[in-house]
């Protein structure tokens, strides 16, 4: 484990859960190794939630916007905590290599499939990087929710679904098969939040 990683833990958990509580649901689920991890995004605190519901056993690398990497001492400081940047809008090689690398090395990857923060309650479409990193290593994805509307000092919950493998019926997925995969992975997300409305 990253010794930079366990200190920001240590840290920042304490102030963060008491302003910003999360109450989490389905810890059971999160399997050992390596596992692909996917959120919904709605705040910049999403990763925060994600990473103290997973707990500091289940440490992840994260994938964040690249902007975030640039910004002096942050950037750095993230980086050897396991955060590591992804061009958006274009092919970065890089950042695909490397979160292939996590994966295959049987580590946690945390990743927001929509790519960006959603305005509203419906959110947005999955691209597919997600569902490409796991169909090329066979890794699960653990679905994860955590609703938009949250309150100071009030426990948001962090909802953990069951681990799944998607899978295609031949050796390479098609382009519309991505699609169609990617859509089911937000909608096994979004479904999630139904445990809040309930």
């Amino acid at each position: 484990m990253s010794i930079v990683y366990a200190i920001l833990y240590i840290i920042v958990w304490p102030f963060f859960n008491l302003v910003n509580p999360g109450r989490v649901i389905g810890k059971e689920n999160i399997p050992e190794g390596g596992v692909l991890v996917c959120a919904n995004h709605f705040k910049l605190t999403d990763p925060l939630y994600i990473v103290f519901a997973m707990g500091l056993k289940n440490r992840m690398q994260i994938m964040a916007k690249a902007e975030l990497m640039r910004v002096p001492v942050l950037g750095w400081l993230l980086g050897k905590a396991g955060i590591f940047g992804i061009e958006r809008g274009k092919a970065d090689v890089g950042a695909i290599k490397h979160a292939l690398k996590v994966l295959k090395s049987n580590e946690k990857l945390l990743m927001f499939p929509e790519g960006t923060r959603a305005k509203d309650d419906d959110g947005g479409a999955a691209k597919t990087g997600a569902v490409m990193l796991a169909l090329r290593t066979g890794a699960s994805i653990v679905p994860v929710y955590i609703p938009r509307k949250r309150k100071w000092f009030v426990p948001t919950p962090v909802i953990i679904g069951k681990p799944y493998t998607p899978e295609v019926a031949g050796r390479r997925a098609s382009p519309e098969e991505y699609h169609a995969i990617a859509d089911d992975l937000m909608q096994r997300i979004r479904a999630l939040g139904e445990q809040v409305a309930a």
